[in-house]
């Protein structure tokens, strides 16, 4: 009987998530991404949405049938990374082998260490290539909050009036998050997401303003909707000429605080480059759990 690790594709996330439910709510935290986008997913495939053909879910089991490991390829930006949680370094081999066996082209892997960097360094081997660093990633969760110094003005939900602003500081914050980062401007593989993706954040009172004494909006904290009771805080961007006044802080401690409220753990990631952010989410009481990477491969 093999003992290899046995890898289950799906193509529609509300099986994967009837599939791998029970291993994902095992640790939340570290599965934050791909079960908020899974079952983000499943309520638009619910809502008559069609989802990419390129789109798949990973479950991987062992010997016995336990599911030991998790992944999902569905990112909405090129090169359509696939995202890998924590698994066995032969699964993370094994599906490099049968990605490249599928003549799927893959130019990038996103996901925690080990697992991002076994499969990567796989698929360069099978498809020629080198593997690169796009960016060091850390997930954190939330111990006791440390509340920050206060700040003038208050957090403000953000509406749908609020849609060019917000679909400009998420733009702005991508880019800006490279710069601190001391990477050039769009070498993140991320993108903005769609108008109707921030209409849908912005009807369900996820993305928040911190106004100052003056009513202006100079500051903006987004969270995602809790999944297997963890809600992933993000964006977290202030423009430029507003930055130092503690908006970020106060704006995460009240955001945070409101995530609680509703029964939920709080987590976020950070940019290992970028020790400023380190630092304002250390001292909120933000504690590393997991390493993760976005690794290219360059052929």
């Amino acid at each position: 009987m093999s003992t290899q690790p046995r890898l289950h594709f799906y193509r529609d996330p509300g099986e994967f998530l009837a599939a791998a439910g029970d291993h994902l709510a095992a640790d939340p935290v570290v599965s934050t991404v791909v079960t908020t986008i899974a079952h983000r997913l499943s309520s638009r495939q619910a809502d008559g949405i069609a989802l990419p053909d390129r789109d798949w879910w990973l479950v991987v089991r062992d010997a016995g049938g336990s599911v030991v490991g998790a992944g999902m390829r569905a990112a909405p930006f090129a090169p359509y990374p696939p995202f890998l949680l924590p698994m066995p370094d032969e699964a993370a081999v094994a599906l490099a082998a049968a990605l490249h066996e599928r003549g799927e082209e893959v130019r990038a892997v996103n996901g925690a260490l080990p697992a991002a960097e076994r499969c990567a360094a796989e698929l360069a081997r099978l498809g020629g290539g080198r593997v690169q660093v796009g960016q060091h990633t850390r997930l954190h969760e939330l111990g006791e909050l440390v509340p920050p110094a206060p700040a003038p003005g208050r957090l403000q939900v953000a509406t749908e009036d609020d849609l060019e602003l917000v679909t400009d500081w998420f733009g702005a914050f991508m880019g800006d998050a490279d710069e601190q980062a001391g990477r050039p401007r769009g070498a993140s593989a991320h993108e903005v997401p769609d108008r109707a993706e921030l209409l849908l954040r912005l009807r369900a009172g996820r993305l928040w303003f911190w106004v100052d004494e003056a009513g202006q909006r100079v500051h903006l904290t987004g969270a995602n909707p809790p999944s297997f009771g963890v809600a992933r805080v993000g964006p977290v961007y202030t423009p430029p000429a507003q930055r130092g006044r503690g908006w970020a802080s106060n704006a995460v401690a009240e955001v945070s605080r409101l995530i609680r409220a509703e029964g939920a753990r709080v987590c976020l990631y950070t940019d290992q480059a970028n020790p400023t952010s380190n630092k304002i989410y250390a001292a909120l009481g933000f504690r590393p759990v997991v390493d993760m990477a976005n690794l290219v491969i360059v052929r």
